[in-house]
Parts: structure tokens; sequence; C-alpha cells
């Protein structure tokens, strides 16, 4: 570099606007609501984002993770007050349906369905995410934040004995130094910081996808004109939720986007679908054409429409560490990247950004956060592999109705139970201030763990034909609509953490009662010996006889009907009738 440029560069990064507080590296949807958060948290932080695609960028954008549940609705909603845009530019979700697989999938009525048939109390929204980042980059300078897109992150250079690392970037051509005290990545997938510190750590969940999007509104509804099936839903609009094709080894999701275009997406276990297959548009629509042959006839239709390809192979890991006092944080999938069938990205953004936040804004105001950071880094890594083990292994069961039924109410259960409660009232920062709420934390963790190896076996063992039945979950248990509205339910520390130690006595007793049931169900094929030597080893093995003890006992004050494990409420004459 000659002279000159030298010191032109030294004159700029001795102006106020080149030294920041936070220099962000990417603008997607992690880093633009991280800046937004941290600003509405500490006004006085100056802080820099830098995005790499020029903006605006185009709606129905080219990205995944479009659809949220309540942790994440609740953070774009609430924390960061974007419920405007959200109910005025995007689209109200009408939540997780699934429909499972049964003889050829050509008439989708006859199919298990699993969904609510009236809208949730607490909003969950689809996401065009071209959308929602254009607006948040509109807002940024407007709450007095830096914003550069169009430009590159040539060179990261940490100093942590200084007072500021050392950034050097590249727009319209020209090279730029920059200084800050924090660098959080937020470049998604380009994991810059990650990469540069040898962070990254690899997962046994291997899986692939593809996507692409459709402009045309489809609208699930008008695959069948059976008037009961069709009058199922009380409230609301099957197109409205997040549609999900389910079959052994896949699930293949329906989003509508706020701008017209439907999101299509494939996702499969390495394993049992050789991502060959389907990863170019042609293949994925004749792999579509073999598996749901509804969905490809009705991309079929409007195959001119398609706006966009993008293929993901194998795309979960995870990280060694993710906040550091050495002035550095990862955040979205820079950090962490799990898996897309619970719509979990935009809830480990909205966890991973609060513990950003709170650790950034304890040592801009001169604390010292070497212990907190640490703690942090062990919890959301906590978080990411809670929701890790929900998927790790359990896509052979995607074609057992009945076996998958009862995991995804589980499922649902433990997050509205858990992350869902804590983050709610704002105590997942604070967690390691409570030490019963970690035990309890540790005690649903573990539990959750040795209920998804449950499901594994169950359905090793157990694998029965499924069809013409509709499970509304909130219709097979009561209490689930408390667990829901629980989650804001605004409660004070003692009563907060009370709540928890009994939400967390509820996942043992319905543990206790799915492996009681199935035993119960199952221990009468005594001709199987398969199953008499798995039922041998459940009802031997101290944890689970335990789960079972607690069961009774619980039951007997507070009885839960057993119908989430046995597939719900069955049409039985219209099943005889097709016998």
């Amino acid at each position: 570099m000659s002279d000159l440029r030298y010191h032109i560069l030294q004159e700029r990064v001795n102006t106020k606007e080149e030294l920041y507080d936070v220099a962000i590296l990417g603008g997607g949807m992690a880093g633009l609501t991280l800046a937004l958060q941290l600003k509405q948290r500490r006004s006085a932080t100056r802080i820099l984002v830098i995005e790499k695609q020029q903006h605006p960028v185009p709606e129905a954008a080219h990205k995944v993770d479009e659809s949220t549940v309540e942790i994440a609705a609740y953070y774009l909603q609430d924390v960061l007050g974007l419920q405007e845009h959200l109910q005025t530019q995007q689209l109200r979700k009408f939540g997780l349906r699934m429909f499972f697989s049964t003889v050829d999938n050509q008439d989708i009525s006859r199919r298990v369905e699993y969904g609510q048939i009236a809208q949730a109390p607490l909003s969950t929204y689809q996401l065009d995410r071209g959308r929602l980042e254009n607006a948040l980059g509109r807002e940024l300078p407007r709450q007095g934040i830096a914003f550069l897109d169009g430009c590159k992150v040539q060179e990261i250079a940490l100093h942590p004995q200084s007072d500021v690392h050392r950034l050097y970037i590249q727009q319209d051509g020209y090279e730029r130094e920059l200084q800050a005290r924090w660098v959080v990545d937020a470049s998604g997938r380009s994991s810059l910081l990650k990469r540069q510190l040898g962070l990254a750590k690899k997962v046994s969940h291997h899986a692939n996808a593809v996507w692409f999007r459709v402009g045309y509104p489809i609208d699930i509804d008008t695959w069948s004109t059976d008037h009961d099936w069709l009058a199922r839903i009380t409230e609301g609009e099957r197109a409205l939720s997040t549609n999900h094709l389910m079959g052994p080894g896949y699930w293949v999701w329906l989003i509508p986007l706020a701008s017209g275009s439907t999101s299509v997406g494939i996702v499969t276990d390495a394993r049992m679908h050789a991502f060959e297959q389907m990863n170019r548009f042609e293949r994925a629509l004749a792999w579509l054409h073999e598996h749901e042959p509804q969905c490809a006839e009705v991309v079929e239709q409007h195959r001119a429409a398609v706006q966009d390809f993008r293929v993901m192979k194998d795309y979960a890991y995870s990280c060694e560490q993710v906040y550091s006092h050495e002035r550095w944080c990862l955040t979205g999938e820079a950090a962490v990247a799990i898996d897309p069938l619970y719509s979990s990205g935009g809830d480990l953004i909205a966890i991973g950004n609060g513990l950003t936040c709170d650790v950034i804004g304890r040592d801009l105001d001169g604390e010292d956060i070497a212990e907190r950071a640490a703690s942090h880094s062990q919890l959301f890594l906590i978080f990411a592999e809670v929701w890790l083990v929900a998927y790790d292994g359990q896509y052979p069961l995607m074609g057992n109705a009945k076996v998958m039924v009862a995991k995804v109410i589980w499922d649902t259960v433990i997050y509205w139970a858990f992350p869902g409660l804590l983050y709610f009232h704002d105590k997942i920062r604070s967690l390691s201030d409570s030490p019963t709420t970690f035990v309890n934390l540790y005690r649903c963790w573990n539990l959750h763990t040795r209920v998804q190896a449950f499901f594994r076996e169950w359905h090793v063992i157990d694998q029965p034909a499924a069809h013409d039945t509709f499970a509304d979950p909130y219709s097979l248990l009561d209490f689930l609509v408390d667990l829901h509205t629980g989650m804001a339910a605004g409660l004070p520390d003692a009563e907060l953490e009370a709540q928890f130690a009994k939400n967390a006595r509820l996942l043992e007793q319905l543990a206790g009662q799915l492996v009681s049931t199935v035993i119960e169900e199952l221990i009468e094929r005594r001709e199987d010996e398969a199953i008499q030597s798995q039922i041998q080893r459940w009802q031997t093995e101290p944890f689970l006889t335990e789960l079972m003890e607690i069961y009774q006992e619980e039951h007997k004050v507070n009885p839960i009907d057993s119908s989430w494990i046995t597939l719900g409420h069955q049409d039985r004459e219209r099943q005889e009738v097709a016998g």
C-alpha cells in the first residue's frame, strides 16, 4: 500500500464514523435484528452492519427459514416492536400441519393429518424474508445505525489485548479500514469468523435440502373435493399453515409468502434419499412425482412461475464456542444450523441475539464479562443441542404416522414448557443466576434426549398402517392450551421458577405415560420376539421405570388422555368401509 493511501485510510479511521462499539458482519435477518436490539437496549451504542448484498434485496428472497414459531414471533413482534410490519406486510401462520404418507399419496384426504382446527392464541408468522430484511435495512439508519450494503469483508484482525479490533472491507472497488470494540459474525453459512478461529463442529445429523419458489399461491385445500375433509377446519385456512408432506426419510414443505409466492422445499435423510436425485430442478420435480404426486402436479401446472432453485447438502453443523470475553460473538447460521422441520432457526436467532446483547452491553458498561461470556456460550449450545436431538436419527420415523404424531406432540410440549416459557419471561440470559432453574433445565434436556431414543426404539418394532385420521393437538391434550398461553403469562420470578419445576414434572409424567401406553399396547403380541425383547429392556431400565412410577403417581391427581400416543381420534367407520 502506498504511503499516501495509508495516510488517507488512517485519517478515515481517526474520524468518529469509522470507530464503532459493535461491527456486525452480515445484514441478513440475524444481523439486522441484532443491530436493532442492541440499539434499543443501549441507545448510545455505535453500531455498524456490513452486508455483502446490495439493498433492496428481492422479495421472495433466496433464503430459507420463512416460517416462525412462538419464540421467533415474540422476538420480532414484542421484543423488537415489529408488530405493525408483521401484521400488515407478512402472513399470520395457521400452525404446523403434517400429512403422512399412505398408499400412493394420490388423495390427500386419505392421509393422516395432524394440525389445529382453529387459530392458536399466540401469533406466529410466515415471513417473506426479502420483505422483512428490506424493512429492517430501511429502519436501521433511522435508528442511527450505520448500514453498509454491497460490502465485502476482506480481513478480520482481532486484537483482544487492544481496545479495538480492525476490519478491512471493500466497497465500490475501494478498500476501507474500520475499528470496532466488538465484532459479531452474522455472515450466515459463510461463517467468516468461525472459520478463521477454527470453531466449526460437526454433528451426527446428516440431511439435505433443496427448495424453490413458485410465483403462485398454492392452496392445499384444492387438492381434494371431499366435503368432510374440507369441513375439518372450522376457523382458518390450511394454506396458511406450514404444510408438511411426510414420508419415510423425508418431508416436503409448502409455505405461503405475503408477496404471493409459495416456497416449496424437499428435506431428506442423506442415507435414505440420494442427494443426486434432487440436486437439479428437473430431478427434484421427478422426485416429487414419485413420492408426492399431488404436489408435483401443481408445480408442473405452474412451472413457468418457478422463481429460483437452491440446494443445501449436509446442512447441519454446530460450533465449539459462540461468545468470548475477547470481544467477539457468533449469531444465526454463522454459529449453528440445526434443521428446518420445526422452524427453529428464528428461535435460535432470538435466543442468541438476546445473549449477545447481554454480554456486549455489560462489557460496554465496564463490567468484567469473562465468566458470563463462558456461561452464555455453554447455555446457547445447550439450547441448540435440545433442538438437535429432536432431529438426529429421527427421519426414518417420518413414514410412521403413529409414532410421529406422538413425537410431534411431545416436541411441542417440550418447546412450550421449557425454552418457550423461559424466553417469553426473559429469563434465559439470567439462567446462571438461578441454580434451581438451571438444574431443571438439565433435567428436561436429559429427559428429552431419552424420549427421542424411545421413539426410535418404538418405531423399529411397531409400524402400523394408518390413514383417514385427523389429530388436532388441542383436542388430544387440553392442557396444551394452558402451556401455549402460559408462555406469555408474565409470572413473577418466584412463580416462574415454580411453574418451570411444575412443567418439568409434567414432562416426566408424559414420558412415563408414553412408555407405559406403548408397552401396554404391544405386550399382547407375545409371538413377536423382537417386541418382547424390547419391552423387557424398557421395563428393566431404571430411568424409564422411574418415569413410569411418576406417571402412575401423577395420573391419580392429574389424569391425561393417552390418545396423543394412540393416534388420537380414529374415523373407524370410514376405515372399515375402506378396508
